[in-house]
Parts: structure tokens; sequence; C-alpha cells
């Protein structure tokens, strides 16, 4: 049975040929038992084979047959030849184009579905019962009933279509944003992910660098600062490594909550960490807190480590031998304060704004995209004086 209902789906023309030719044989029987003149009879046999090509081609050309199908219809009103079996086609065509046609087609077939019964009666008033005007009105109305149930029928459907049709495309567009929001996702991950890869191998291998070349310098001299020099690196490039495999594993995973071997994301209580890590290449930090210490959301802490991360990285390329930094966390009421200061002798502005500093483009230009996640402010730019400043006020909570 299925099989059948798809190839009826799949085959409309033919199967509407099938009801034509049908409705063809039906029609010749009955022309055959009628009386009428060669000429009438001919009109018939032409109204006859119009008819029944509306019914084959109706749902290919539901407009023209419609056309057809009232041509035959004044042809019919013109000749003289009587309703049959054939104008069962007008009721099909009426219920076709009110489903498939355009609106104007749809129009023009209720406006024939009301008149066609008064001017049949009025073309053959002795067809019509002659027991006064109420019975003629009843015989009309029952005559015009079928045509406008068609109509409103294929209307209905029609009303339907459009409204499947209008779900299917809200579900298409539903699908398109959320495949671009993925993608949106997508490349928001990764820069996250090329900002965080940044400020890993930015600083960790710059420390590593300046430690191997401080203990190749002292390696003769002073070889138990040299092998500190060298357990430092060691500690540095494990660090390193642990942080590139997390992300990495986020890379594989699509993850960011990752456990086992990968290491936490850093946050505010191993800044001092840092910043006895890089006072052991040389540069003087100066690191001080202001306030209450307290739980602060996991991107505000990374945000604040990773600028101050990123600050003393570039005050160690760029503020010369004798350069110093300054390190202050201020925690407020409702949000937390950061201030990183050196006195060294710096870059230019530009320098970090075009990311050719780095030669990378995640310089400052990342520091402004970290603050920007969580809605904070960032200054950044020359200290009166010499050096360098960048200021930041991270919010508790993102503003609306």
């Amino acid at each position: 049975m299925q099989r059948l209902y798809d190839f009826i789906r799949r085959h409309p023309t033919g199967v509407d040929s099938f009801w034509a030719v049908f409705l063809l044989g039906l029609s010749g029987l009955s022309m055959v038992v009628r009386a009428g003149s060669a000429g009438e009879r001919l009109a018939a046999l032409l109204i006859i084979v119009g008819l029944c090509t509306v019914v084959a081609l109706r749902r290919r050309a539901p407009e023209k047959m419609l056309l057809l199908a009232v041509a035959m219809g004044v042809a019919q009103l013109v000749f003289g030849v009587k309703p049959g079996v054939a104008n069962f086609a007008m009721l099909v065509i009426v219920f076709t184009v009110s489903t498939l046609g355009e609106r104007w087609a749809s129009r023009l077939a209720l406006v024939c579905s009301l008149s066609a019964a008064g001017v049949s009666q009025l073309r053959w008033p002795q067809d019509v019962p002659q027991n006064g005007w109420p019975q003629q009105v009843f015989v009309g109305v029952v005559m015009t009933v079928p045509f406008v149930l068609a109509w409103v029928l294929g209307d209905s459907m029609r009303t339907r279509r459009a409204y499947f049709s209008q779900l299917e495309e809200r579900a298409a567009r539903l699908e398109r944003e959320r495949e671009a929001q993925s993608k949106v996702a997508v490349a928001a991950e990764r820069a996250r992910i090329a900002r965080e890869l940044h400020d890993v191998v930015a600083h960790n291998v710059s420390v590593m660098v300046v430690q191997a070349d401080g203990a190749a310098y002292v390696m003769d001299a002073a070889p138990d600062q040299a092998r500190q020099a060298l357990e430092t690196i060691s500690s540095t490039g494990r660090q390193a490594l642990a942080e590139m495999r997390r992300l990495l594993g986020v890379l594989r995973t699509g993850d960011s909550q990752e456990s086992g071997e990968y290491v936490p994301q850093p946050d505010v209580e191993q800044i001092e960490d840092l910043i006895e890590q890089v006072r052991q290449t040389g540069l003087a930090v100066d690191f001080k807190i202001e306030g209450t210490p307290r739980p602060l959301p996991s991107g505000v802490e990374l945000t604040a480590y990773r600028i101050v991360q990123e600050a003393l990285t570039n005050t160690r390329k760029h503020g010369g031998p004798d350069a110093g930094a300054s390190v202050r966390l201020v925690y407020f009421d409702d949000g937390l304060g950061l201030l990183v200061e050196d006195d060294g002798r710096g870059a230019a502005h530009e320098l970090y704004e075009d990311g050719g500093a780095d030669g990378a483009g995640h310089g400052m230009i990342g520091m402004r995209e970290r603050v920007g996640m969580v809605g904070g402010t960032l200054d950044a730019g020359p200290r009166p004086g010499g050096g360098f400043r960048i200021s930041a006020l991270l919010p508790l909570k993102p503003a609306h």
C-alpha cells in the first residue's frame, strides 16, 4: 500500500490522466444515449474533451486549466450543451486552483462557483421545477454548495501548507543561526586559546632564555648559581608544558573543564608565585595587595593573572637591564583593581597596539580582549617620568 501511495505522489500527472480518461469514457457513454443534432453532438464532444483535459493537466497548469474550464462553460451556454458527467471537472479544478493556484485564480474560481448554479438555471429554466421561487432558490443553493465546499477545502489546505512551509523555513533559519553561533563560539574559543598560548610561550620561554643566558655566563665562576638557573629553566619548562598540554587537551575534546594531568587555570593567588619567578630572572618587582582578598569569578582571576604576566614579560623584553616594576592588586567592593608600572625605557605604545612587539598581534590587543570579556576597562600607555603603566579595573559582575 505504501508503494502505491509513493507511486501516486511521484506521478501526479499520470494519475490525473487516468481519471481524465475514466471521465472521458463515462461522458462518452452518456453522450451516446443523448439525443440531438450532429452539430450539438460535435460541440458536446469538444466540450467533453476540453473538460477532461482540465482534469489531466490540473496540477501542471492550474491557472490555465481554470481558464479552459471557464471557456468550456461559456461554450456550453452558447451552444446549449446541458451539464453532464464531464462537468465534474469544474468541481475538481475549483479545488485544485484554491489549493495550488495563484490568488487571482482562486478568487476567480470562487466567483464562478457562486454564479454557476444561477447562470445554469437561467439558461435551462425548464430543468427547474415550476413550484415557486423558494424552491428555485433551494435548488440553486444545493447546486452551489459542492463548489463552495470544494473551494473552502482547497483554501484551507493552502493555508495549512503555507503554515507548514513557514515552520520549515523557521526551523531552517534557526538551524542556520545555530550554525552561525557555533562558528562564532569556535572562533572565540580559538582566539582564547591563541591568547593563552601566547601568554604561556611569551612568558615562560622568555624566563628560560634569560636563565639560560645567565647560567652560561656564570657556569665557570659560580657553578651553584648556574645550577639554580638550570633548575629554574627546568621548572619553568615543566610549567609551560603542563599549560600547553591543557590547552591542547581543550582543542582535542572541546571541553575547557579539563582534569587529571591538565593543570587548573592560573588565578590571583598564583600571581605571587609568578612574581617570584620573574624576580629570579633579575627583574626587581615590588608587589602589594590592598583591601581584603576574597574569592573572585574565575574569568576575573585568569584575566588578572594574564595581565600581570604579559606586563612583566614586556618589561623584561623592553625595559632595559636596570628596569624595575611594581604590581598593585586592590580589592574593591565591586571589583578588582590592577596597576602594573615599570621605570624602564619601554617600547612605543603604538608598537604594542599593532602587536608588533611580539610579532603575533596578541600583546596589548590580547589584554584588551581579556578585559573586555569580563566587562572591565584597561588603560595602558607611557608613564610620566619614563616607563610604562597598565591600569585595569575588573568588575565582579559584567555590565549588562
